[in-house]
């Protein structure tokens, strides 16, 4: 009995069969096929003699091997640890135990493969594949790393195996955790001096802010800021005297001091004052409510509110709320509206916020107001949609002439729409009017009205560049008296954003036509401005221009040149500076300070200390033309407050025997950034060390070369708050000479090898005991036969 393939093995290979005259019988030949028999048409071939006779026969059957793939791929070695800064060197089995060749293309994400990233693999071969990752010398703390092995055929890239190895690295230099949490606090302490409209002040200003949590669980939050007066008059580059504590934990939050207080955007938006807020959450129902005494509005003394919030849903909550205002009597002081309460006023509302869809949401509030004489009422509506080829949301609000919430007898709409059209084409539209008549705070003025519609086109013609057509009108106009401009335009722009290497280039033209309701008459207005942006040197640079020749404020054809330039450089981490010049603004930006010039400079002296210097020239809000100076020196300590201890100093005790070594006194060990050194009979101890895991070893120049340790070192340790025992041994190497004869395998018929081509090798170890008692090694299908020489010493 014979095949055609060395990898098809009969395996009854002789027998005997008696077949009587005419008869007809069956021989049934049981094959033994490899794995990784190649797919294709194999021969059995049946070889017999008639006994009597002694004539000779030989039958061919013929059989097919399917194709069968099977790819394996195992982590084979890893190290337990290396140190920091060392390489990765992890090795993964990859077999082909199907019978097709498989053209295979290996991968790591992580880590480099020593070999070329393509292999061809016969059925049945498998190879050793190595793969390495550089670690990082500077690392902090002990850390676990990955490193892992893809591999795919070539010709499906879908189908990926898998394997990875997990390594620990040791820290070489840790940094030990502090045993205490601690919350950040800045303290400041600035002389401030301003020449403001011909008179100088200046003085000092003191703050201390800090937040954070203050349990290591992270658990309860605290913020708090004390600032003094401000020794000059207020303005935007200096603050405000303001004083104000919160704390929040998991469904709980207190608030005591200054802050912008708001019940809703109909009822009262944004009222900063000082007061007290309180709130309580559970998984469905919130509760809470705030009591205010405003700061900047003299038209109310008072205010207090209450609400609860129901969740519906995760985005979905509907909220009840009730605001009582109590006005001041002699009502003075700067308003935007000439709505005043002649009353306690009393605001119950609702407002809801629904998850209609995954892209649709909407929002609404409906309120009512009463005072002894006057009623009112007021409603909002908003949606927000977002699908892939359309986004956009809109805001309607109107009120009656007295209600008296935050907005009276107004109406507003608010949309933007932006439809892509195409992958690069996309269209845009926007609307905005503003709300005329609200209970603004007189700390800041208010921007001056707005009403405007914009559409346009936006063409995205390459990855760096895009090009924007806007047509629309807009209506501006002064709310102060007396007023500097009010004036309605029809307008188109273009605009251009191109990235040119490091430069960012932006171009900009419109032109218009305007109606001058302030003086009754019509002109021509167009504007051309251009912005270049770029960084270079760890500076970066913006350059900005603009050409106008309007008709929009006191004359027609009226020429107007902005510049300006703005550079920041960061020196290095600790030091950065900053320089900003612009020539003149735009009247519509009177109701903000804005600089005229800007010297700004940070340095950190060393960690925890810095310092900061500016001096500005500025236009003060309200002022077109009359330059005031402002100069501000800063120093800022930054502190952590100790709030909590996290961890307790333990100590680590142990003992080195000694296993037939010279000496156990003076060796060095060394745990993280702790020394120890063994006393005569190989005691050592670490004291004051923070819990947690660190890596101990032996300092090996304090030993002798032969000189090893009966456990792994460097050895893995976690140190608890509790007792901390450490022992082991030192003892001496020993060599180990030995041949290895061995065979493919241990079990006879099946394809073994012939005598002849066994192979025979003589290995000659130093061996490292690990553990002087026992030696360990792990061979599949081989033979091993050891001769052991005895211990280098000779003994």
């Amino acid at each position: 009995m014979g095949t055609s393939s060395p990898f098809i093995v009969p395996v009854i290979t002789s027998g005997s069969l008696e077949i009587t005259g005419s008869g007809k019988n069956v021989y049934i030949t049981p094959l033994k096929i490899a794995s990784e028999t190649p797919q294709g048409r194999y021969s059995v071939i049946l070889k017999g003699t008639e006994k009597t006779t002694g004539e000779k026969f030989l039958r061919h059957t013929q059989f097919t091997v399917s194709s069968k793939r099977q790819i394996v791929l195992i982590a084979l070695s890893t190290p337990e640890f290396v140190k920091a800064g060392e390489t990765i060197s992890s090795t993964f089995l990859l077999k082909n135990n199907g019978n097709v060749t498989e053209n295979l293309v290996l991968e790591s994400k992580n880590a480099v493969i020593d070999r070329s990233t393509t292999l061809i693999l016969q059925g049945g071969e498998e190879k050793i594949i190595t793969v390495m990752k550089n670690t990082h010398k500077d690392l902090g703390k002990n850390e676990f790393q990955n490193v892992n092995l893809s591999v795919y055929n070539a010709n499906n890239p879908k189908e990926i195996y898998n394997a990875y190895s997990s390594i620990k690295v040791i820290a070489v230099n840790p940094v030990e955790d502090d045993i205490f949490h601690r919350l950040p606090v800045a303290a400041s302490v600035s002389f401030i001096s301003m020449q403001n409209r011909g008179e100088y002040r200046d003085g000092f200003q003191g703050e201390i802010y800090s937040r954070g949590s203050i349990d290591k669980e992270h658990k309860h939050l605290l913020e708090f800021r004390a600032v003094t007066k401000n020794p000059t008059e207020f303005n935007s580059f200096t603050p405000y005297e303001e004083y104000f504590v919160n704390y929040k934990q998991n469904n709980f939050f207190v608030h005591l001091g200054d802050k912008n207080y708001s019940s809703s955007f109909l009822t009262e938006y944004a009222r900063y004052g000082r007061g007290a807020e309180i709130r309580m959450d559970t998984k469905k129902v919130s509760i809470g409510g705030f009591y205010n005494h405003p700061r900047f509005f003299r038209d109310i003394k008072d205010e207090f509110n209450v609400y609860s919030k129901y969740k519906i849903a995760k985005e979905s909550e509907i909220t009840a709320g009730y605001l009582y205002k109590i006005p001041r009597r002699e009502n003075t002081g700067v308003s935007f509206s000439t709505f005043r309460l002649d009353s306690d006023a009393h605001l119950p509302y609702v407002m809801g916020k629904f998850k209609l869809t995954k892209n649709i949401e909407v929002s609404g509030e409906v309120s009512y107001s009463k005072t002894d004489k006057t009623t009112g009422n007021a409603m909002m509506a908003q949606t927000i949609f977002n699908f892939s080829k359309i986004s956009g949301n809109m805001m309607y609000m109107r009120t009656s002439p007295e209600y008296a919430g935050y907005f009276n007898n107004t109406g507003t709409f608010n949309g933007n729409l932006q439809y892509q059209v195409f992958k690069k084409v996309s269209i845009m539209v926007n609307y905005v009017q503003d709300a005329k008549n609200f209970q603004r705070d007189t700390l800041f003025l208010a921007a001056p009205y707005r009403k405007y519609l914009q559409y346009g086109i936006q063409y995205r013609y390459s990855k760096k560049g895009s090009l924007i057509l806007y047509n629309g009108f807009q209506r501006y106009e002064d709310r102060l008296m007396p007023k500097e401009f009010d004036y309605k335009e029809q307008f188109f722009r273009l605009s251009l954003d191109q990235q040119l290497g490091i430069f960012q280039v932006n171009l900009q033209g419109q032109f218009g036509k305007t109606d001058n309701y302030l003086l009754g008459f019509s002109g021509n207005s167009s504007f051309y401005t251009v912005n270049i942006s770029f960084e270079k040197f760890r500076t970066s640079f913006n350059l900005y221009g603009s050409y106008a020749v309007t008709s929009r404020y006191q004359m027609p054809n009226q020429k107007q040149i902005y510049y300006g330039a703005r550079i920041l450089s960061r020196f290095s981490d600790k030091t950065n500076f900053s320089i900003f010049y612009q020539n003149n603004y735009m009247p519509e930006e009177y109701f903000a300070d804005r600089n005229l010039f800007e010297l700004l400079f940070h340095q950190q002296i060393f960690p925890g200390h810095e310092f900061d210097l500016s001096g500005r020239y500025t236009l003060q809000r309200g002022e077109l033309g009359n330059k005031d100076f402002i100069f501000s020196m800063r120093y800022t300590l930054r502190l952590n407050v100790p709030t909590q201890k996290k961890a307790e100093y333990t100590s680590l005790h142990g003992n080195i025997s000694n296993l037939g070594v010279k000496k156990v006194e003076g060796i060095r060990l060394m745990l993280g950034n702790h020394l120890s050194v063994t006393d005569e009979h190989g005691n050592f101890v670490f004291k004051n060390v923070v819990s947690g895991e660190y890596v101990l070893e032996i300092d090996r120049s304090t030993t002798n070369i032969n000189d090893i340790a009966s456990v792994n070192i460097p050895a893995s340790i976690h140190l608890t708050d509790k007792e901390n025992t450490f022992n082991f041994g030192l003892t001496e190497a020993a060599m180990i000479h030995g041949t290895i004869d061995y065979s493919e395998t241990g079990h006879s018929g099946f394809i073994r090898l012939p005598v002849e081509k066994r192979k025979k090798r003589t290995l000659l170890w130093k061996y490292q005991m690990e553990n002087t008692l026992t030696g360990k090694w792990q061979f599949w299908e081989k033979h091993l036969i050891l001769r052991i020489c005895g211990p280098a010493n000779g003994k």
